[in-house]
């Protein structure tokens, strides 16, 4: 009775693999080269903490997904909810609205949903677009709350 593929699913990883060191090595690389492309370029999750996004996104608990096509500025448009570096805590990412946009050239205003807990731009004035790391597309989990994140306002001039 022959062996079926069925029974013995992960075969080809074996004698592809197993007992060649310089092949598992350079898929290895691979995966890694392409996690971080993917997670530079395309799409992360960053969870987030702290009042000043509610009631759009809880104190904690909540993961949001951020796209990275609009890393720097690009695309982005009054009314949509960014992540950036703050200039005074590099590396430190920040979730904002975007509430005005050119006012300085390369510049943009942010605020926080909630105004009475935020620190944005009434504090340290406009941002430069260039801080910006990306957009946030959507609300990962809790799985129950999952939703994409849609600009209500550039929804409302077209």
């Amino acid at each position: 009775m022959p062996i079926s593929f069925a029974s013995r699913p992960f075969s080809w990883l074996k004698s592809r693999f197993i007992g060649h060191p310089f092949r598992v090595a350079t898929a290895t690389l691979q995966a890694c080269f392409f996690y971080h492309l993917f997670h530079e370029f395309g799409y992360t999750t960053v969870p987030v903490w702290g009042a000043s996004m509610l009631p759009t996104f809880e104190v904690m608990g909540d993961w949001l997904i951020i796209s990275k096509r609009y890393r720097r500025g690009r695309g982005i448009e009054v009314g949509d909810v960014v992540q950036f570096d703050p200039v005074a805590a590099p590396g430190a990412g920040v979730i904002k609205r975007v509430l005005g946009l050119e006012g300085t050239q390369g510049h943009c205003w942010v605020v926080g949903d909630n105004v009475d807990a935020s620190r944005d731009s009434r504090h340290f004035g406009p941002i430069p677009m260039a801080l910006i790391r990306g957009k946030v597309i959507g609300k990962a989990f809790p799985w129950k709350e999952r939703r994409w994140i849609v600009n209500e306002l550039a929804s409302d001039r077209t």
